[in-house]
């Protein structure tokens, strides 16, 4: 059901640094909303049970997995899609470092890798390989990038230290 039928209410959010005010199903979830209703295409349905990772965002700075989220269950609050991390004329660094780092194959998985490394960087600016591992392990990726992945979140956690480091 889209997200504006059946008993739609009003409901207000920050997404991506605007505000909206939108109606929404009491069933609607945050993804459904965001794809659907904002054209926001970042985060994926993956496996619609918060397990796989593809659909997360930031929820008031914190990664969170939008598929298992009621939109009406965020009513005020900050999300934050890949859309919103970076631009294409200015890329987060989290970004950045997976383009540099050729971190990506089909791509799939990618939106919730990049989102879980900058939530990730932001409250522990210099993880260590353990702690990414630790960090990433609820993102599936079923390409086989995970090398790739990892040398991207350490690259980016190197940049953001002011190291300035070319691709691995």
């Amino acid at each position: 059901m889209p997200a504006s039928c059946g008993d739609s209410l009003p409901l207000a959010l920050h997404v991506n640094g605007r505000p909206h005010a939108l109606a929404a199903s009491r069933e609607a979830s945050l993804l459904h909303l965001l794809r659907n209703d904002l054209g926001l295409n970042g985060p994926k349905y993956g496996c619609g049970l918060g397990q796989c990772g593809a659909c997360t965002v930031h929820v008031d700075g914190v990664a969170a997995r939008s598929c298992v989220i009621p939109a009406h269950g965020v009513a005020g609050r900050h999300i934050t899609t890949l859309e919103g991390l970076g631009s294409r004329a200015a890329f987060h660094p989290v970004q950045q470092a997976f383009e540099d780092a050729q971190a990506a194959q089909c791509g799939y998985c990618l939106n919730g890798m990049v989102m879980q490394a900058a939530a990730l960087l932001a409250r522990e600016p210099r993880p260590d390989e353990a702690r990414i591992r630790s960090e990433l392990s609820g993102n599936l990726c079923r390409c086989g990038t995970h090398v790739e992945i990892l040398r991207a979140v350490s690259l980016a956690a190197a940049r953001l230290a002011g190291e300035d480091r070319s691709a691995p």
